[in-house]
């Protein structure tokens, strides 16, 4: 069976729902570990709106850099930040097994397919505004700030062809983390 990939990595860019004015889909499948044949039978799998992942579309990364870094103070130490965020997988329970589209509730609907869930996420009272490295100790020092969309909900539905057998889809119920909780990257790779 397949392994279950919980965390999407993006390279240096956080997930959007809208880019430049279009709905911007992510697609997340799962296939089994073990290759029988160099065959990889797709398991399951989810498009969702990138909204689901990320509610703002306004922030816009860059990556910065400074020279001075080492014994001679001449190497470029480069921020470059990964961003990686919960899959459909790691958020949603009833996907299993299935083909299941997930969008932002007011989506018109198709004919073609049938609502198997709904489901609210969120937004939460602080957002990580900054951070600062200490290199010597190895260690993230961040700071926040109020979201001023603190407590606004983001109503999905969860569609499959119509006629399909499968559970409902429905928000799993995520263990809330103080937002300053530092978790290791070498622990998070799965």
């Amino acid at each position: 069976m397949a392994r279950p990939r919980g965390r999407l990595r993006r390279n240096s860019q956080v997930p959007v729902g809208t880019h430049n004015g279009r709905d911007v889909y992510y697609v997340f499948g799962r296939y089994p570990s073990k290759a029988v044949e160099d065959q990889y039978p797709v398991i399951d799998l989810v498009v969702c709106h990138g909204s689901l992942l990320n509610a703002d579309d306004q922030y816009v990364h860059r990556n910065l850099s400074i020279r001075a870094f080492g014994s001679y103070g001449d190497i470029l130490l480069r921020d470059r930040k990964m961003y990686v965020a919960p899959t459909p997988f790691a958020l949603l329970d009833g996907t299993t097994g299935q083909r299941t589209l997930i969008v932002p509730s007011d989506a018109p609907q198709d004919g073609r397919l049938q609502q198997v869930g709904g489901f609210t996420r969120v937004e939460v009272d602080e957002l990580l505004a900054g951070y600062t490295f200490d290199l010597v100790a190895n260690q993230l020092h961040p700071t926040f700030m109020p979201n001023p969309s603190a407590g606004r909900a983001h109503e999905f539905k969860a569609l499959r062809p119509q006629g399909s057998e499968g559970p409902e889809v429905v928000l799993k119920v995520m263990p809330i983390l103080p937002p300053e909780t530092m978790i290791d990257d070498q622990e998070d790779q799965g």
